[in-house]
Parts: structure tokens; sequence; C-alpha cells
């Protein structure tokens, strides 16, 4: 499986203090600027304005980042290191179904924090080219982790035959990447209907309808 993106690698970030203190400071700067840039989205969210929600100075900002762009990348390497700590273990449960539903959350969970961070990538990524490669980056790391699980899934009893597993992979992650885009204006309910669906269009693309009878 590839190596996850690094994409705070050749960033040249303010070498600033490390003391509790500053680090509690920019603990509340990615928090500021994970609540306005979904709230306003990318361009219209000021380095000023990330400041004053942190109750902090510009130049706090500054000892942290050199720039919106460097704090947008960091939330964004944040989100794919929580990520990749995900464990998938389909032989530790008899219920393929609930393995593959509790996956789904546990991400969705991690993604969710990061709503904010998404919505602004989407937007400047579409401008920046630099960042539009470092999308293709994230995708394909992304998409290789949904392919391991498939393949895992597909080595269970009740697998289907000759399935095309990277087709399928790629076209779920695309779909969960779509979700998370949306996921902002849904609430909570209709956003578990989603993970639940997809649950099943997992399910029944890898296992036969024999596999679900034979439980």
């Amino acid at each position: 499986m590839k190596k996850r993106p690094d994409l705070l690698a050749g960033e040249d970030l303010p070498s600033g203090p490390w003391q509790k203190r500053s680090v509690d400071k920019g603990e509340r700067l990615k928090e500021a600027g994970l609540g306005l840039f979904g709230e306003k989205g990318y361009e219209s969210t000021s380095i000023e304005a990330i400041a004053q929600r942190a109750n902090l100075a510009v130049g706090s900002f500054y000892q942290h980042y050199r720039s919106k762009k460097q704090l947008l990348l960091a939330l964004m390497d944040e989100l794919l290191e929580k990520l990749s700590r995900l464990e998938f273990r389909p032989e530790a449960a008899s219920d393929t179904q609930a393995v593959i539903r509790g996956l789904l959350s546990r991400s969705f969970a991690h993604d969710l924090r990061y709503l904010g961070a998404y919505r602004a990538w989407q937007e400047a990524a579409l401008t920046d080219a630099g960042l539009a490669r470092k999308q293709k980056q994230i995708h394909a790391w992304t998409t290789g982790r949904v392919a391991a699980v498939f393949e895992r899934l597909a080595q269970l009893p009740g697998a289907r035959k000759g399935l095309d597993v990277a087709g399928l992979a790629r076209g779920m992650d695309a779909l969960f990447w779509s979700l998370l885009g949306q996921a902002a204006r849904m609430p909570k309910p209709e956003l578990d209907r989603w993970v639940e669906s997809c649950t099943h269009l997992i399910y029944h693309a890898l296992f036969t309808d024999s596999a679900e009878t034979k439980k």
C-alpha cells in the first residue's frame, strides 16, 4: 500500500517556540481555521479573522504558519494522519456487514471534524495547481486503502468471484469524498442513512446473496 501523502513536505514552516503555551495557541488557530473555513470558505477567510476567532494577535499566527495555505495544509495533513490509523480486521467478527458499517462510521467520525478544512481544500484546489496535484495524491492513497479493505473482504467465505476490486474501490472512494463534501449540510440522521446505504452497497457488491443466508 502506498505511503500516505505528506502534505507538509517541502513547506518552510516557522520554527516557533514549542512551550506548552505556544502549542496551545497552535491548537486554537487550527480550531479557528476549521470553524471559519467551514462557515465562509477559503477565499473569504482572512488570517486576521482566524487570529481574532482564536483570540490571538496576528503575530501569533505567523509564529506557526507563514500563510493561510500552510494552515490548510496542516489541517488536511492531520486528517490524513488520523485516517491512516484506522484499522480493519474483518476476521475479528462474524457479522461482515457490522464490520463494514463500523469502519465507515469511524471514518466519518474523523472526517466530520475536518469538514471546514475539506470545504476550503476543494475551493482552493480549483485555482492552486500545487494543491490540485496534492489532491490527486490524496485520492490515489485513499483509493488504495479502500482497495486493500475490499481485497481482504474478498477473501472471506461467500465473496463474489472475479470481482473488479480496483474499479469498485475507485467508485466507493469517490462516493466517500462526495459525501464528505455534502455532510456539512446533512442532519445526522440523514448521514446515518447514507452510511447504512453504503454498507449495503459494499456488502452486496462483494458478497453473493447466499453468503447472507448462510449466517
